[in-house]
């Protein structure tokens, strides 16, 4: 498959035509702040639409670009949410399955089956999971999923940044800059901020 631009790559849609499978993943799990946010997205079976890849991959405005294209192709797609103090409860592994997990219940369709991005994964009861390392960067659905949940990450975080401006949220989305440890360690930590995370 030749891949000349990022704009033009095309991933397979899912692991076994036939299936109606959702693809999932997940934003913010290395960040010091904010909820890990997960998504899942059913594609139409042979579903083609170039530029849906890894959203690191991607421009800001790219990724909002094909957000507003998913959420109008998909068959269905839904978010789950975990908050900083049920991150701090479970550990961020646990909370950011859990996020899948909860993306997954509030899918409109039931999918068949679920290709879940990384390599650990709790399994959803009653649907078969293949969990595929890189799987943003293989899939089509894993990497729908993948920008449909950074989209919707970035969004909460550009509200808290309204609340709490004096982290540059804005900018660093929760992430550990140095200028959001220098933050940290001027204003103290947030509600927001997720205490079980070395935050200095």
């Amino acid at each position: 498959m030749s891949r000349v631009r990022i704009a033009d790559t095309v991933l397979p849609p899912a692991l076994v035509a036939g299936v109606l499978e959702a693809g999932c993943d997940e934003a913010g799990r290395g960040c010091l702040a904010g909820p890990v946010v997960a998504a899942a997205v059913i594609l139409p079976e042979g579903y083609c639409r170039p530029g849906i890849v890894d959203s690191k991959k991607l421009s800001e405005a790219r990724r909002e670009e094909l957000r507003a294209i998913i959420m109008e192709e998909a068959v269905a797609w839904a978010v789950g949410i975990c908050t900083p103090a049920e991150i701090d409860e479970l550990n961020i592994l646990r909370a950011s399955i859990t996020a899948m997990h909860r993306a997954v219940d509030a899918l409109a369709v039931r999918p068949g089956a679920l290709a879940v991005d990384g390599n650990r994964f709790i399994p959803y009861p009653g649907i078969a999971h293949t969990t595929v390392v890189k799987g943003d960067a293989r899939l089509a659905d894993i990497a729908a999923a993948s920008i449909i949940a950074k989209t919707t990450r970035d969004h909460i975080m550009a509200e808290l940044h309204a609340r709490y401006p004096q982290y540059g949220w804005d900018v660093n989305k929760g992430y550990p800059t140095a200028a959001h440890r220098a933050a940290i360690a001027a204003h103290g930590p947030s509600p927001e901020h997720r205490m079980s995370f070395r935050l200095g």
